[in-house]
């Protein structure tokens, strides 16, 4: 049993956005010192970027990058910040955050609420300055287009300008459910337009472009956007994002709209990871995301394909200690499978 279990039955009286809330600020005010150090076996280069282990945290924890070096002091390899727009915005109307306990899963509505580009801008520049944290970290920005946009691949063009230069990559977000409209990007000419118009605003700056998708796609999605995906020269897809169906659930909060995450979308996410590898023949990088709860489920995306993974809702369910049990899990997962690499590990099912 670990600290978190004993805390959790009264961190869960209180409702789940504000309980959000009060995680950011205590760990603004008492973050965790120290990092991880790097692990030679779970080390890999994507994207021509080191990264010290595959795990990352996954976007909509730390939207306005307030806490990024206290999640990589936690043991995540990486981070990702975001979802950010141009302007700031309130999201959609609260309550807009429920935790399905029984079903050990979240459903959100939240609309891309953020501070905006400047209030995400100035901190990434403040941290660069200050540098107290030593080694940088890998934080890549999830970007996004404001809800009532007259122009979305505007918005996307002008939030790459931003943050390319502050970004470890960027991730064009074109799958949260909540904002209306948005997942028509992943239609073909759509989707070809909006790259295009990202690609031209990242000009000459060295910034990885990766593609978070929806896991609601039929085949022929997959195809094209594997196509595209190609054509372009993006450096990674993100497989998956919460998705708008629902298997049986038992929580109260099961008829609630919004994007479901958790353990209901763990084969949802995982199918569609080995979908994007069969679709791409391996030729580009794949995040698995959705679902991932323990190291067998983190090793079991590793060998469909995913040379890293991301987590969130299970950080609700299992506490702030997950990230250094699972990059412990695998560095004995690729240890005991006699490999040197976790690399040689990817795709192997």
């Amino acid at each position: 049993m670990t600290p978190y279990s004993l805390l959790r039955p009264l961190i869960f009286r209180i409702p789940a956005e504000p309980a959000h809330r009060l995680t950011i600020r205590a760990l603004a005010i008492n973050p965790p010192s120290g990092r991880l150090a790097p692990t030679p076996n779970l080390a890999q280069r994507i994207a021509g970027i080191a990264f010290p282990n595959p795990l990352g945290m996954a976007p909509g924890f730390d939207k306005n990058a307030e806490v990024p070096d206290a999640m990589l002091g936690l043991g995540f390899g990486f981070v990702e910040v975001g979802t950010v727009t141009p302007l700031p915005q309130e999201g959609n109307p609260k309550p807009r955050l429920f935790r399905l306990i029984e079903d050990r899963a979240v459903i959100n509505r939240m609309g891309f609420n953020n501070e905006g580009a400047q209030a995400v801008t100035n901190r990434l520049i403040r941290r660069r300055e200050t540098g107290k944290h030593g080694l940088p970290g890998i934080v890549g920005v999830n970007i996004g287009a404001n809800k009532d946009s007259a122009d979305r691949i505007a918005d996307y063009a002008q939030m790459t300008r931003l943050m390319a230069p502050l970004a470890s990559y960027l991730t064009v977000n074109i799958s949260s459910p909540n904002t209306p409209g948005l997942r028509a990007l992943q239609d073909e000419g759509a989707l070809s337009a909006l790259l295009d118009g990202v690609i031209e605003a990242r000009g000459n700056m060295n910034v990885p472009i990766f593609l978070k998708l929806a896991p609601d796609l039929e085949p022929s999605d997959i195809d094209a956007i594997c196509r595209i995906a190609l054509e372009k020269r993006l450096a990674a897809l993100i497989v998956s994002n919460t998705t708008i169906t629902r298997p049986a659930l038992r929580s109260a909060h099961a008829g609630e709209a919004g994007g479901l995450s958790g353990e209901p979308l763990r084969e949802l996410a995982l199918q569609r990871l080995r979908d994007f590898r069969k679709a791409s023949g391996g030729a580009i990088p794949l995040i698995g995301v959705g679902g991932i709860a323990t190291v067998d489920d983190a090793w079991a995306r590793i060998r469909a394909g995913a040379s890293l993974i991301q987590i969130y809702s299970a950080m609700v369910f299992e506490g702030p200690g997950l990230a250094r049990r699972l990059v412990a899990g695998l560095e004995r997962k690729v240890r005991e499978a006699g490999m040197t690499s976790i690399a040689e590990a990817v795709g192997t099912e």
